[in-house]
């Protein structure tokens, strides 16, 4: 119901305790399962050259196609869903990320196998500016916060159980087959998406026009949510070149390609928990002293790794990997707080982009820097670029601390 009265403007109401955890469910089921689709690739990318006889340079480039289309098609997909509803974009984006694989499993060669990566990229690039925006549109505040780093948590959820799910099925399928049963879920779950997302923007509230009384609802400087993209790019690139960097320095300490592996995995392991932990600890203390919390851990975690023996090292690496990635939730988390509501399905396009592109791109360049000066010395360079978003955070302190007062 909405009420139309002289001074009163019209934007979406509060959502019900019943409406929160649809949203956030399905937020979180759409997340497992798009990021999983993305890491299904490295399961395939062996079958692939084995069918195809594909040199390593056409496999990378399988992998780029995808994360490619996903990473660019994201700041349409958030224009596309201003225009026709975030619920059904995100319910297309969902069907073609299916659809790419059930294409990918009638694939007879590379030029068939590019295009239908094509289209599971295309798809995919609808899910993280607008799960996340909808999950901003139902909770606010530090529940907010919290939400979104529980959403954040899902898709590392996905990433380990839909690759692990394929290889039981290559158990006891062929794998065009396989791809196609996967590939389906697509389309089950877009249905759900569809039939249980709520419409936020159906719903209307009244407030005041004259926004004063409400300090959140003063907008935020223009140079606000830039800087805090900039903190993102810096934190992703940081992030993806440590873990580039990771392996060589354990093979140093001796580690064999089984403990690379298993350091490896702890690593991600505690960055999943860290997803989830550090956007609790953000909603209680404030997103500025969590990053800050987080970066330095981040920070000195890299230097003491270097001089420790491999025994010690593997035990610091899920500490670090809880600081390294648990950045992330709180400054997805703090997007919603720095934009409008009628802005953030684009204000969260545009972040993506940018932190997954920096993260792309990152590897490459750190490389670069790690021929010219070596491993060790890399890694110290990239803990200092770590504490580079330090200061940036607390200039953005009194923003965030007037927006969610």
């Amino acid at each position: 119901m909405s009420i139309s009265v002289k001074g009163v403007e019209q934007i979406p109401a509060e959502p019900g305790k019943v409406e929160e955890r649809r949203a956030l469910g399905v937020a979180c089921g759409a997340h497992a399962l798009h990021d999983g689709y993305t890491d299904l690739i490295y399961v395939m990318l062996p079958i692939w050259q084995g069918e195809f006889g594909l040199a390593f340079a056409a496999l990378g480039l399988m992998k780029t196609v995808f994360s490619g289309t996903l990473a660019a098609f994201q700041i349409p997909a958030g224009f596309l869903a201003e225009r026709f509803g975030a619920v059904t974009v995100l319910t297309i984006g969902t069907v073609l990320a299916g659809l790419g694989y059930i294409l990918a499993g009638f694939s007879a060669g590379m030029v068939l196998l590019v295009a239908a990566l094509f289209i599971g990229g295309l798809g995919a690039s609808t899910q993280h500016p607008l799960a996340s925006s909808l999950i901003a549109h139902a909770f606010a505040g530090p529940r907010s916060l919290k939400a979104l780093g529980t959403y954040n948590f899902a898709g590392d959820i996905g990433k380990m159980t839909l690759p692990a799910a394929a290889a039981l099925l290559l158990l006891i399928l062929p794998w065009r087959q396989a791809l196609m049963l996967l590939g389906g879920l697509g389309g089950v779950a877009a249905l759900a998406i569809f039939l249980t997302m709520p419409r936020f923007q159906d719903n209307a509230a009244t407030v005041p026009k004259d926004h004063s009384a409400a300090p959140s609802s003063v907008p935020a400087p223009g140079y606000a949510f830039p800087l805090l993209l900039s903190i993102g790019v810096i934190d992703s690139a940081t992030r993806m070149a440590f873990l580039t960097f990771l392996p060589f320095v354990l093979a140093a300490k001796g580690a064999s390609v089984q403990t690379i592996g298993m350091a490896l995995t702890l690593v991600f392991a505690g960055g999943a928990v860290g997803k989830l932990v550090c956007a609790f600890i953000g909603a209680r203390i404030g997103a500025v002293a969590t990053v800050w919390l987080t970066e330095v851990v981040t920070a000195l975690g890299i230097v003491v790794l270097l001089p420790l023996p491999l025994e010690a090292a593997l035990l610091l690496l899920p500490v670090i990997g809880v600081a390294l990635n648990g950045t992330s939730s709180v400054l997805y988390g703090s997007v919603p707080d720095l934009i409008e509501p009628t802005r953030r399905q684009r204000a969260f396009s545009i972040f993506y982009t940018g932190t997954i592109g920096a993260g792309a791109v990152s590897p490459a360049l750190y490389g670069l820097l790690g021929d010219a000066v070596g491993v060790p010395t890399s890694l110290l360079v990239i803990a200092a670029v770590v504490l580079v978003t330090l200061p940036i955070m607390l200039v953005l302190r009194p923003i965030l601390v007037a927006r969610v007062s």
